[in-house]
């Protein structure tokens, strides 16, 4: 299990996920890199929000369609 996240640059807060690491994470990071491309969405994958309080306060999302 791990939580893939969203911040904008210089944003307080972000999104989060929970998912799994594999092939249909890294293709769902992929689509959305092409949506809204590297310079103003930070996209990481990270294993425990508890652990990364620069991305606080965290917005959990249900579904990967919420997120998009």
């Amino acid at each position: 299990m791990c939580y893939l996240v969203a911040k904008k640059f210089n944003d307080v807060g972000c999104l989060a996920l929970q998912t799994s690491h594999g092939k249909h994470l890294a293709d769902f990071k992929k689509k959305l890199i092409k949506a809204v491309g590297y310079d103003t969405i930070q996209l990481i994958t990270i294993s425990r929000p508890s652990a990364y309080g620069e991305y606080e306060p965290y917005h959990f999302l249900e579904t990967e369609r919420e997120f998009e």
